[in-house]
């Protein structure tokens, strides 16, 4: 199977990179952390300018008609960068969520302010209760006239805090746990009873929202879990691709260092022992490139068991490969590593924070095991 680029998809993926390599410098990131919105406006008007924040929407709807392939350039271009702005929470969720979930007319209302980056989207999904499983739900949805009133709260929205809209998960019928039952509402930011922002780990943005009759603008689906997992799929893709490129970019700048930093007279990259891990590191790398690329074919299967299944094994191989070479990018340092002046630690928080999204390895695999495996028995 051939998996070099088309001249197009160079060209998007040069812009990209391009643009980040000249404007988004490890100061110029540490400068947006600490801005008003903790990310940067600016470049989020040239996101647009450049047409990365129509990538996935159809042209019909105002987009740039691109697939899955050209999310997988997006995706590890942003994590080569370990940017902040949110892409993943507006175009990733939200955008996955209106191509499979909204009606024509919704998507003509939203997607040309997404696409001229005026509108941002979130999705308000976990709970306190629910960890890693999507249909754990205990808002609930009732019937409020011709609409919907939402109650609940919702915690780790990513970038929730400067959302315009809301995607939520909602309980229309059934128990706590009940995959059937459990609705996707868009609820305006303006409903939210409270939004309380905070900055993760890595420097990226979450908020804890709340809902108290808050009246949804829109229902996507009332018994909508299929929805949910298909976006989250899409999303598992985009995470794995993101990973890539983050580890990409440490295993450079730790073979950099390997070859400037001396002990006993001479560059620590001559150390047998040293050179082990780093080309543990690169085969990591590379098997976690390979399931990206699987991950992008994957998501778009029809098939949702088969889909789910394929995602819990990319999960699985990109978690250990982020935490291992995140983790020898660390001990290969030594202590600058630690340091917040330095961008290696920025990264591995980066890959701990992507890990633990949607489910962490041990999840996956647990997962992954309970459905038989990747490659199932005859």
């Amino acid at each position: 199977m051939d998996f070099d680029l088309n001249e197009e998809q160079s060209l998007l993926q040069d812009s990209i990179r391009r643009t980040l390599t000249d404007r988004y410098g490890f100061e110029a990131r540490r400068g947006f952390i600490a801005g008003e919105t903790g990310w940067s406006r600016e470049m989020w008007a040239q996101y647009a300018e450049l047409g990365l924040l129509g990538l996935p929407f159809s042209e019909e709807d105002g987009g740039f008609g691109g697939g899955a392939e050209e999310m997988l350039i997006l995706a590890e271009q942003m994590g080569r960068s370990i940017t902040l702005e949110p892409w993943f929470s507006t175009l990733v969720l939200g955008g996955g969520f209106l191509r499979h979930g909204a009606d024509a007319r919704l998507r003509g209302e939203l997607v040309p302010g997404i696409a001229s980056g005026e509108t941002l989207l979130a999705f308000a999904q976990q709970e306190r209760q629910s960890r890693y499983d999507l249909h754990d739900v205990q808002t609930t949805a009732k019937r409020d006239g011709s609409g919907w009133a939402i109650t609940g709260r919702k915690g780790m929205v990513l970038h929730g805090d400067t959302a315009d809209h809301f995607v939520v998960t909602a309980r229309t019928g059934g128990g706590q746990r009940d995959r059937q039952g459990v609705g996707v509402f868009l609820v305006p930011k303006s409903e939210a009873s409270s939004v309380k922002g905070f900055r993760q780990v890595d420097g990226s943005r979450a908020a804890e929202v709340a809902f108290e009759n808050a009246r949804a603008s829109h229902c996507l689906s009332e018994d909508g879990m299929d929805l949910v997992d298909r976006v989250v799929d899409e999303a598992i893709a985009a995470l794995a691709a993101e990973a890539v490129g983050a580890m990409d970019v440490v295993h450079a700048m730790t073979l950099d260092y390997m070859k400037t930093r001396t002990q006993f007279g001479r560059p620590i990259g001559t150390f047998q022992a040293l050179q082990h891990k780093a080309a543990d590191m690169l085969v990591a790398i590379e098997q976690s490139r390979s399931m990206a690329y699987f991950a992008a074919m994957a998501s778009r299967g029809e098939n949702a068991e088969e889909r789910r299944r394929d995602m819990h094994a990319v999960k699985v191989q990109v978690g250990r490969a982020s935490r291992l070479v995140g983790q020898h990018s660390i001990q290969l340092h030594g202590g600058i590593a630690m340091t917040m002046e330095y961008a290696a630690g920025h990264y591995f928080k980066r890959l701990t924070v992507n890990e633990a999204t949607f489910g962490d390895t041990d999840h996956h695999l647990r997962a992954l095991s309970d459905a038989g495996g990747l490659v199932q028995a005859a």
